[in-house]
């Protein structure tokens, strides 16, 4: 049978889910191989340095810089307290003595003899790295981090903001075609990822964020209001570190396009449990895509995963399921129905490899392969 290879975004009912959790520096690892980690568990730990702060006690004494370490009353290593005297002269019989207070708390790191400078070090700043999913422990990467396995709902967006989150997932749209409005969200939705259908509007987002959601799934977004929401204009750079106090996941694109009917059905039927979500996005090259993990554990009373096979990602071939990723289709779902071998002309007079699709709505059109994306897991 015919193939071809193209990107993909997973849509997969069931399958094996290992994520990576690392530290940014070496730290403490906390758990174990073959631990059972809830989301919420911290599996890793370190301390960041703080920030460096300069006194020039030199000039605050009026002595020369090779002579500051005379005056210094407490050595290096020592904490200090913010306001806090560091360093004096003896003065004129005990009076009109020169000080030197410590800006901050934290401690003495370093005192120069060529600049007069004191070095003060802030106290360091804790990172914790959460388990993220439920899962187990199948690898620990010693000071750096461990891998966590799990089985699962495992869905890719097309763009998102914020970073992790983790909430019980709430289907709030009628039907994959259903704006979410603000109207449809109630204070009962707090610590709740909710999922809508065609678009969600900044009043929604406003309003989900004032009622404490932590998340929204949805198909689309208009980039005026991504734009008024975010205060800026988004470039091409990695999303994620945005805290603007609630992570989107969009599932289809730009504008007011319907969730795919197999993710909007697939979200549905797993309404009501745990769920963690990541809005990072980076579109250039090494390509980082939001996800949606929804674990199974054995009190949901979900079916036994499936095996997945791993060799067929990111295989096209007929029958396959894409999304059209260029106008004038843009965001239209439909199944390969020929992959024809030979190069075809366009109107740009390009010779490129193309496939037949036939879309949701029965039409028939024949596209550039780069113009499509497969839908992995359908």
């Amino acid at each position: 049978m015919a193939h071809a290879y193209t990107p993909g975004l997973k849509v997969t009912e069931e399958m094996t889910i290992q994520k990576e959790r690392r530290l940014p520096l070496e730290g403490e690892v906390l758990v174990e191989a073959g631990a059972t980690v809830k989301a919420e568990d911290v599996v890793a730990k370190a301390d960041l340095p703080g920030n460096v702060q300069l006194v020039n006690v030199a000039n605050l004494l009026s002595v020369p810089p090779e002579e500051v370490a005379e005056h210094i009353l407490k050595p290096v290593g020592e904490a200090v307290s913010e306001d806090e005297v560091i360093a004096t002269t003896k003065g004129l019989f005990g009076l009109f003595k020169s000080q030197a207070l410590s800006p901050i708390d934290g401690t003495i790191e370093s005192v120069s003899d060529i600049t007069g400078q004191v070095i003060l070090r802030e106290p360091p700043i804790p990172v914790e790295v959460k388990a993220y999913t439920d899962g187990t422990v199948t690898e620990v990467l010693p000071n750096e981090g461990v891998t966590v396995e799990t089985y699962g709902t495992y869905i890719q967006g097309i763009f998102g903001i914020g970073g992790e989150t983790i909430g019980n997932l709430t289907v709030v749209a009628a039907s994959s075609s259903d704006a979410l409005t603000a109207e449809q969200i109630k204070s009962e939705h707090r610590d709740n990822i909710l999922v809508g259908g065609s678009l969600v509007t900044t009043d929604a987002i406003q309003k989900a964020i004032q009622n404490g959601v932590k998340g929204i799934i949805a198909g689309g977004i208009d980039d005026a209001d991504l734009r008024e929401l975010l205060g800026y204009e988004l470039g091409v750079a990695i999303t994620g570190s945005e805290e603007i106090g609630i992570t989107l996941v969009i599932t289809e694109g730009f504008g007011e396009i319907s969730m795919a009917e197999q993710t909007f059905t697939l979200l549905k039927a797993r309404e009501g449990m745990k769920t963690s979500i990541n809005g990072a996005t980076q579109i250039r090259a090494g390509v980082v895509r939001p996800e949606i993990v929804i674990p199974f554990t054995p009190d949901t009373g979900a079916s036994a995963p499936a095996a997945v096979d791993g060799e067929k990602e990111g295989i096209l071939e007929v029958g396959s399921s894409v999304r059209i990723i260029r106008e004038p289709y843009f965001g239209k779902l439909g199944r390969v129905t020929e992959l024809p071998v030979e190069l075809q002309n366009l109107e740009t007079e390009a010779q490129v490899r193309v496939l037949r699709v036939r879309l949701e709505n029965g039409e028939q059109t024949t596209l550039p392969r780069a113009n499509v994306e497969a839908i992995e897991g359908s």
